[in-house]
């Protein structure tokens, strides 16, 4: 890696720690000045007020937001001893996460009564299986359409696959998983509905309807940007040279001219990635996928305040990881900004 590329990631860290401070503090006084008590919530309507006080003196709602606020990020990384197991023997250490000497604390979840540490750990896997799952179908779909239009500019073809990534488009992602579910789970009975499974082979089977679903939503612009991209680099002089000295058609679109548009579809992708990790909340919830955004939502249904900036957290170290890795691909994969050294 060379100075200039270090140099351009050194730069994207540095904004990616005032995003990420920004936006964490940002979803953490609005998940604190809410109206509604989370602690009512979590013992209950019937308990006493005495019990409500203990429990909000318990998970420290009894103290101003300010003080909450400063112990929030005090505790966010701080140095502790020992794994997870011996460290949460302590009371100052019973939501940490021990990653050798360095503990990661995001508080106590007042409605999964667990250590959202342990939370983000159960549900951010999951959510990174679908949002891969995902990406694959929005690339095999919408690179292939908009090739199939690029090759056929201006034919039936290419009304066809134009018109199909269209209706992808307008169609939203509730509507796209009920008629994947009616199709595919009720008629068919090929594919669970919802779920996760229990084993591998279940997992497989239960996440093909939520990356249909996402991907046939996501594919359309990846359409629209291959036919565009790729129409422009097939009028290329260096194209028409491949075809004159004897390269097929099919080679010329896909060695000389598709290798040449990668940039604005990396550059789509690697986004789409992390805002796919960061939750898809609607299709989650409704193929009931117990990842990131199915529990964003609970959270905010149950005002779960250390929840809420969890995953708001982790979304936008999401989005801006992924952007430092687009910044490291257009670098490698656009020649004109190695030259600018």
């Amino acid at each position: 890696m060379n100075g200039a590329l270090l140099a351009r990631v050194a730069r994207r860290l540095g904004w990616a720690v005032v995003v990420a401070f920004g936006v964490t503090t940002l979803s953490f006084f609005i998940a604190h000045v809410l109206p509604g008590d989370p602690t009512r919530m979590l013992v209950g309507p019937q308990a006493s007020a005495k019990d409500v006080e203990r429990a909000r003196a318990l998970y420290g709602l009894d103290q101003p937001i300010s003080t909450r606020y400063v112990r929030f990020w005090k505790r966010l990384v701080h140095r502790g001893e020992g794994p997870t197991a011996e460290a949460r023997k302590s009371p100052d250490h019973r939501s940490c996460a021990a990653l050798g000497p360095v503990h990661l604390d995001l508080g106590h979840s007042f409605h999964y009564r667990r250590p959202v540490v342990d939370l983000v750990e159960a549900k951010l896997p999951r959510s990174l299986e679908l949002a891969l799952a995902a990406l694959c179908v929005q690339l095999t779909i919408g690179i292939g359409l908009g090739a199939l239009a690029a090759a056929r500019r201006g034919s039936r073809a290419d009304e066809l696959a134009m018109g199909a990534s269209l209706l992808g488009l307008s169609a939203p992602t509730f509507l796209s998983g009920l008629v994947l579910q009616y199709v595919l789970a009720y008629k068919l009975a090929i594919l669970p509905y919802d779920g996760y499974g229990k084993t591998s082979a279940d997992h497989l089977r239960s996440i093909i309807l939520p990356a249909l679903t996402l991907g046939i939503y996501g594919s359309a612009l990846y359409a629209r940007i291959t036919r565009d991209e790729l129409g422009a680099r097939l009028a290329d002089d260096h194209v028409r040279v491949a075809r004159a000295k004897g390269a097929s058609w099919a080679r010329a679109v896909l060695v000389h001219g598709l290798r040449n548009a990668l940039v604005p579809i990396a550059t789509l992708a690697v986004l789409d990635l992390g805002a796919l990790v960061g939750g898809a909340v609607v299709t989650e919830k409704l193929f009931r996928w117990p990842g990131m955004g199915q529990m964003t939502v609970e959270a905010l249904l149950n005002r779960d305040g250390p929840v809420i900036a969890a995953t708001v957290l982790v979304a936008s170290i999401a989005v801006v990881l992924s952007t430092l890795l687009l910044d490291v691909l257009t670098y490698l994969l656009d020649p004109r900004l190695r030259a600018q050294r």
